[in-house]
């Protein structure tokens, strides 16, 4: 009997395995839980498993950039042992950070037909022997939900929102998510490292409504996490609190579950411009007007990549005479957080910023590699939205400080929601005791 001591769990969250056999084609998805690598030393020790999927054997981990690792993958097949030699890919958008997202490739071994347990340790590791196939015993985690949907997915839009922390803008999160449901959105998924007791409140309400689930990102208790995008910004061995890790965890979890993914933020919404405001019970449904249009135009299966417009939150001015603002609750500015119904004017588009921080729509099944702004890998590439057709709103502090009000662009757009939004964020903020019970405007 062989013993390997070689996978420390860290966590329990369910992340995600994917299977892509026989060349290009889709083939199996499956689960495994969050593990640490352990050797029993500090020597090739520098690594997080993140998420596994299989192409042959896809681990999606955190490891140190400088280290050339080389790795046992450990499979087990009807109840044996297999090992194969892993090969480590680091994604290149670390920012410089010590620590980088990586991708470990695992053949699986002639044989094993059924992958149900999988492990991965340091080659440098002589404890688990060298026999590869047929060893007695079994270890790792257990790989779960073996089936590929092609259609018919629980979800038709999923919204990726990473990484939370120390939040504390509940105005804005109740707004947003009564705004992404209006659009269609019926998932959304926040990795969350820390937040205000009021905004727990709200997620948990969320999720009792079955629209949020709440991943716990806790890789601050394993390594240094930055909390800014550039090492120059924030001290740390990895971006942002390990965004990138993150979005790609949320791309593969949600692969078979969701008919369409975004990526973006949680001040962040995309809005069509053309949308009929027709309203199916509470919904209106603008994503499933606009995302058949986008292929038709663009072709299916691309990932559609939207304007960002930044509407300044240090300014609030009034619209044109033409329009005229919709009454809103005044015992929102009790609400800790933005409103966003009180900043309508963005900055000009310029060169200088024109094609950053866009986010995007896609089909997961067409998606390899996610990273902050745009994929890093996918089937067929990546096509910018005509911003006549849709763009992203994007409500925070501005970015370009200089400008004067009169220099800044009155876009309504947003208005046009507000019927059905107002209210609705008064029902969420009254429920949670955020509203007087006898508050209706």
């Amino acid at each position: 009997m062989i013993i390997i001591k070689v996978i420390v769990c860290i966590s329990l969250f369910i992340f995600t395995v994917h299977l892509k056999l026989l060349g290009s084609q889709w083939y199996n998805m499956a689960t495994i839980l969050l593990c640490s690598m352990s050797t029993g030393s500090t020597k090739h020790s520098n690594i997080i498993l993140i998420v596994l999927f299989l192409d042959q054997v896809r681990v999606i981990a955190v490891v140190l950039r400088k280290e050339t690792v080389a790795y046992h993958c450990l499979l087990c097949c009807q109840d044996q042992l297999h090992i194969s030699d892993g090969v480590s890919s680091v994604h290149t958008d670390h920012f410089d950070f010590p620590y980088g997202t990586a991708d470990i490739m695992c053949p699986i071994p002639s044989g094993c037909e059924t992958v149900s347990h999988i492990a991965v340790t340091s080659a440098a590791n002589k404890s688990g022997g060298t026999d590869r196939s047929h060893t007695s015993g079994c270890y790792g985690q257990q790989v779960k939900n073996q089936k590929v949907k092609s259609d018919s997915f629980p979800y038709n839009f999923t919204v990726c929102l990473s990484t939370m922390f120390d939040f504390t803008n509940v105005l804005q999160l109740v707004q947003s998510l009564e705004m992404l449901q209006l659009l269609g959105v019926n998932r959304v998924v926040v990795y969350k490292t820390s937040c205000s007791p009021e905004t727990q409140r709200i997620l948990d309400y969320y999720t009792h409504k079955g629209l949020v689930e709440v991943i716990p990102w806790s890789l601050s208790k394993f390594i240094n996490v930055s909390r800014g995008w550039l090492p120059s910004h924030g001290p740390g061995d990895i971006h942002y609190l390990g965004q990138i890790p993150a979005l790609n965890d949320c791309l593969y979890r949600y692969m078979y579950q969701s008919k369409y993914m975004a990526l973006h933020d949680i001040d962040e919404l995309i809005l069509p411009q053309s949308c009929i405001m027709v309203q199916y019970k509470y919904f209106i449904y603008c994503w499933l007007e606009l995302l058949p249009q986008l292929e038709k135009k663009y072709g299916a299966d691309q990932c559609y990549m939207f304007e960002n417009n930044v509407f300044p939150i240090t300014v609030t001015l009034p619209p044109p005479t033409s329009q005229t603002l919709p009454l809103q609750n005044h015992h929102w500015q009790n609400v800790s957080g933005v409103n966003i119904l009180a900043h309508l004017y963005h900055e000009p588009i310029i060169p200088e910023t024109h094609y950053s921080n866009f986010k995007i729509i896609v089909n997961p099944r067409a998606v390899y590699r996610a990273t902050v702004h745009g994929l890093l890998k996918s089937v067929k590439g990546c096509a910018w939205v005509d911003r006549n057709i849709a763009r992203m709103y994007h409500t925070r502090d501005p970015r370009q400080p200089k400008l004067t009000p009169n220099q800044l662009i009155y876009d309504g757009r947003l208005l046009s929601y507000s019927t059905h939004l107002i209210p609705a964020v008064n029902t969420v903020l009254r429920e949670n005791g955020l509203l007087p019970e006898d508050s209706i405007q």
